[in-house]
């Protein structure tokens, strides 16, 4: 379930924008304050919407005048996303659209709808329509048999502050919807903390994928150690080779029930505990444990993974990233390393630019300056450093 374009209208800086054909794995670059942070917080409100409301989600970025744009003049966020799916053997090419306005000072689901061509011909069909928390929902969408009038309709209605995927998304019968809430349930926004990931951590919670913030570290590795020992070991592989010294990771139950991590460094005898460790040793442990889950979540981003990290091990993270993307899991990275720039392909980069308070998305490979030089055998993050993104200070 690949996206593959997205809308924001009145979304902060982005008063209006469409990133259209999205790779599997696309790098972000701009000057501090441009957007990076806001086109991925897109994908954070969203999932934040789903585990509680609209109001809630937008409470914790300010509230509903905080997050709507600056002298907009249409007071009504909007955010389409358009994702290709499998759907009786067919990829179609579906579509959220997600308008949210305020009434009476409180924010309201203005209109939502999720719809998809059922044929080769014709006009995409909406199998979930609501407005202000009422509407339809389609409960026969894949008997493609029948003709768009055949199909059955339920009404249902919505608290007004609550996506209508939410509900109707728990229950089979409502296909689209279904599938669409799981694959926002399953989306990554990383926001790692090295002091949340150090330290002992009780044997209990989350242990199968890491967490946004990263605290469960301790609790991955022995899921991946124990459940998932070839991946494990291809994990460890790749630790020894980007981190000089390191000959192992192990996770350990301690004997009050805690668990925590010991590092092998190939100059001790002893192992040593994690809080011993650098925090780019902790930080690269951290992506490899995600980066080598079994399960690759849908939708990955990550900002800056450059901080605390060798310049060096830049291009090789890089790789990482691709690698996971290929995998099956689509991957949005914001950098200011001109290192891991270089090693990203044309087509893998998009630039944000900011004029008169709004921000526009530029993609590297429709300027043909850049196209040029890096079909001469240029190096992006060098172009970058040397001012060819126009709008974009590497500084």
């Amino acid at each position: 379930m690949r996206i593959e374009s997205i809308r924001l209208k009145n979304y902060k800086v982005f008063r209006d924008v469409h990133l259209t054909d999205i790779p599997n794995f696309l790098v972000v670059v701009g000057a501090n304050g441009a957007g990076k942070s806001t086109l991925f917080d897109v994908f954070g409100f969203l999932h934040d919407c789903l585990k509680g409301n609209v109001r809630q989600a937008l409470d914790a970025r300010g509230r509903f005048r905080e997050v709507l744009s600056r002298d907009a003049t249409d007071p009504t966020i909007l955010i389409e996303i358009q994702y290709r799916m499998q759907i009786t053997g067919v990829e179609r090419l579906v579509t959220y659209s997600l308008e949210i306005g305020e009434r009476a000072g409180q924010p309201i689901v203005q209109r939502e709808i999720l719809r998809y061509k059922r044929g080769r011909y014709g006009s995409p069909y909406r199998f979930l329509d609501f407005t202000n928390g009422e509407g339809f929902a389609i409960t026969n969408e894949e008997d493609f048999q029948k003709g768009d009038e055949e199909l059955d309709r339920e009404s249902q209605k919505v608290a007004p502050d609550t996506l209508a995927i939410k509900g109707l998304g728990q229950f089979e019968r409502f296909k689209a919807a279904t599938a669409f809430r799981q694959l926002i349930e399953s989306w990554h926004v990383s926001d790692f903390h090295i002091n949340a990931a150090r330290g002992r951590k009780e044997a209990s919670g989350e242990s199968e994928h890491l967490s946004e913030t990263g605290d469960n570290l301790p609790l991955v590795a022995r899921y991946l150690f124990e459940q998932h020992p070839e991946a494990f070991k291809e994990m460890l592989d790749v630790m020894a080779r980007r981190v000089p010294g390191i000959a192992s990771v192990t996770p350990e139950l301690m004997a009050d029930g805690y668990l925590t991590l010991r590092f092998q460094d190939g100059t001790f005898k002893t192992p040593f505990l994690d809080r011993y460790v650098s925090d780019g040793t902790i930080k690269m442990f951290a992506y490899l444990v995600l980066l080598h889950d079994p399960k690759p979540h849908p939708l990955l981003c990550v900002e800056e993974p450059e901080n605390q990290l060798y310049p060096k091990l830049m291009g090789e993270l890089a790789e990482e990233f691709r690698l996971y993307a290929q995998r099956g899991g689509q991957v949005l990275v914001s950098t200011h390393s001109p290192d891991f720039l270089n090693a990203v392909n044309l087509e893998e980069v998009c630039w944000l630019v900011k004029r008169e308070g709004a921000t526009e998305i530029r993609r590297a490979r429709d300027d043909a300056q850049i196209a040029a030089y890096m079909a001469e055998g240029d190096q992006m993050g060098y172009l970058w450093k040397q001012g060819f993104f126009e709008g974009a200070d590497p500084a």
